[in-house]
């Protein structure tokens, strides 16, 4: 098959879009389609939570499938098969030729359109069957693969089921998505202990300039100011921007208070959806995009599926054409996430650094968020004021408004009691819910007015030699109230 025709005859019903844009990238890549040739790495990290809980879902599996011709895997989120699992010795000597094996790399830049590849470049459940694949080496097998889901809500790999392509692949699917659920479910267990953050289903929603505005509009610090007037330069030369930088930076404030200086009427912002809500989402935004006065902020972009940026791609290089002044702007966490094809249609990179490296800008954005929150001006003492400052915020402004705003609304003046646990302690190994009441007991007594370690000690019934080993172990920053 011509990989011409494959436009007009691949993909199951509802599927041969992403299946499309899938050959498209792999073309883009440089790969041959009569060649597979994987990088091999050599070794496998088989330490990982992900090896340990796939593998035991899978062996599970395996048993329910016993002399079945269905090869598992499990990969990390590069594509990496990390474990395979089969007893049809047929089917692993001809997956062993294609180097369907531990150790070697199947992402789509790897070895084309195959299923596990497409898992994790859509972030969404794939079935890929034998023609369908873009390898001629591949096309003898049928490939379901769904990802899985670390505790923290991030993609941590794929579940991957292989068999001939003869057989009937529907239940596959069916095993696939089960498999890789049930692994982020053990994963969930014996990591954190925690729910998982909650899964975004995208929303549409118009910022207003005087509510996005920050304190003084200006902060003190270089870093955003260097990053406000890079961007609105940019925007004032009609030039498509890309505002990067970690999550809870302020990305989507930045673009929308220097996105005014084009006296736009409207910003959007659209957050990314789950790919199952992809297509609704688009509908929801995309009318508003060639609107004269409206401007569109498509957040992280680089966590949409790939066949979503490609049709992001096309969307904006009709744009381009059309409008003198672009009229989109989009963010991701750095720019070399940012996908190739979007990259293409930005012409100016704008950073957003990170709060730890702002400490300057922590308190005047506190005492906004606390007039924000009461609608008056609330105090700070000295020791909470330096414990916000010290914390490194890996969540950066985001996580400060919602410590702040928490704080705020228990009381007119902030002291160290007030303040969540997490500015106390440091990053270290996922605690069970009972190590976490045992570590905030020891924070709130710490950080009661007028307590000393002794004293929290004994509120505990703690010996003063375990008050310190668990301080250490917690990695607790014990308040300092001097003036």
């Amino acid at each position: 098959m011509h990989r011409d025709d494959f436009a007009l005859s691949a993909g199951p019903q509802g599927g041969a879009p992403r299946l499309r844009a899938s050959w498209r990238r792999s073309e883009r890549y440089g790969l041959a389609a009569d060649e597979i040739r994987p990088v091999f790495t050599g070794s496998v990290d088989t330490e990982s939570l992900l090896y340990e809980c796939g593998n035991e879902v899978l062996r599970g599996l395996q048993r329910t499938l016993a002399n079945e011709p269905v090869s598992m895997m499990i990969t990390d989120p590069d594509g990496l098969v990390l474990s395979r699992l089969s007893e049809d010795a047929t089917i692993n000597r001809s997956l062993d030729r294609v180097h369907l094996a531990p150790g070697f790399y199947f992402a789509e830049r790897n070895a084309g359109t195959n299923g596990l590849g497409l898992a994790l470049a859509d972030r969404a459940p794939s079935l890929v069957r034998a023609d369908e694949h873009y390898c001629t080496g591949l096309r003898g097998y049928t490939c379901a693969a769904a990802p899985v889901v670390d505790p923290t809500g991030d993609v941590a790999g794929s579940v991957n089921l292989t068999t001939w392509s003869d057989s009937a692949p529907e239940l596959l699917m069916a095993l696939a998505q089960s498999a890789a659920a049930n692994t982020s479910a053990l994963m969930l267990a014996r990591g954190t202990g925690r729910a998982a953050p909650p899964t975004p289903h995208g929303e549409v929603f118009r910022v207003y300039a005087d509510r996005s505005r920050a304190p003084e509009e200006g902060l003190p610090t270089a870093g955003w100011r260097s990053a406000f007037a890079e961007a609105r330069t940019a925007f004032r030369r009609g030039l498509a921007v890309a505002v990067v930088g970690e999550p809870g930076t302020g990305k989507t404030a930045l673009a929308s208070l220097a996105r005014r200086e084009l006296r736009r009427e409207r910003v959007l912002s659209a957050r990314p959806p789950t790919p199952e809500d992809v297509e609704s989402w688009f509908e929801l935004w995309v009318p508003e995009l060639g609107k004269e006065s409206t401007c569109v902020i498509v957040s992280g972009v680089d966590s949409l599926p790939a066949w979503a940026t490609t049709e992001l791609a096309q969307l904006f290089t009709r744009v381009r054409a059309t409008d003198g002044v672009q009229p989109y702007v989009v963010t991701a966490a750095s720019a070399d996430t940012l996908p190739t094809e979007l990259r293409e249609l930005v012409d100016v990179v704008v950073e957003v650094p990170a709060l730890r490296f702002r400490p300057a800008d922590i308190m005047p954005l506190a005492r906004h968020f606390a007039h924000q929150a009461r609608g008056r001006e609330i105090d700070f003492t000295p020791a909470a004021a330096r414990t916000l400052t010290g914390f490194d915020w890996p969540g950066n402004v985001r996580s400060l408004r919602r410590v702040v705003r928490e704080a705020a609304a228990r009381t007119d003046r902030i002291d160290l009691h007030h303040l969540a646990t997490e500015v106390f302690t440091g990053p270290g190994h996922p605690l069970t819910r009972l190590q976490s009441v045992e570590r905030d007991e020891i924070v709130r007594c710490l950080t009661e007015p007028g307590t000393t370690v002794s004293e929290a000690a004994e509120q505990l019934g703690l010996g003063r030699a375990t008050i310190y080993r668990k301080i250490r172990q917690y990695r607790i920053t014990v308040p300092d109230r001097a003036p």
